[in-house]
């Protein structure tokens, strides 16, 4: 009897450290993954829409996603404080339509460091002619260590993070180099 309550005991206290260290998902913050300091060498004199589409919420259980809000809002956020087009404009409308589609969202399982690969299509068009002014795959990766979080699903929030941010940065750059 006392080693099956002893087992019980080891069981009991083996699984409460897992979740302590596991605990719960939670999703990419649009906060985070908004590049700073991003000086655009150009201002076009442009209102932007911008769409997302392929993000996925966070699961309880899951582990961190990106959601298309949370990836829009992002993507907003750092044209406007880029300065990149003059304004952003919601819904359909504006000079300019921008699509981000998430494509992947490469996650590890397990490990000390954690790498994110992210990829997106970037689709720009001039709404006046239905024009398409540039299509482009963006890759991008985040890394988060132990360093920067012991718990996993932080570490695994803020890999992703990086990998948006990293993203979002690659794209804007992009759209920055064309001449509209």
């Amino acid at each position: 009897m006392f080693n099956s309550i002893s087992r019980y005991s080891v069981f009991l206290v083996t699984t409460a450290f897992v979740l302590i260290l596991t605990g719960c998902a939670s999703p990419a913050k649009r906060e985070a993954m908004t590049p700073q300091g991003v000086a655009s060498s150009k201002n076009y004199p442009y209102s932007l829409s911008v769409q997302t589409s392929g993000g996925s919420e966070t699961g309880a259980m899951g582990s961190s996603n990106i959601s298309d809000a949370d990836l829009k809002a992002a993507i907003e956020d750092a044209v406007v404080q880029s300065k990149l087009f003059t304004s952003i404009i919601q819904g359909a409308g504006g000079d300019y339509q921008l699509s981000v589609r998430v494509i992947n969202l490469s996650k590890p399982v397990f490990g000390a460091t954690f790498t994110v690969e992210m990829e997106t299509a970037w689709s720009l068009i001039k709404t006046a002619d239905n024009s398409v002014v540039m299509r482009k795959s963006v890759k991008a990766s985040g890394k988060a260590t132990m360093g920067d979080a012991f718990v996993a699903v932080t570490r695994i929030r803020l890999a992703v993070e990086n990998a948006a941010r990293e993203n979002i940065s690659q794209g804007m750059k992009a759209i920055a180099e064309l001449s509209l």
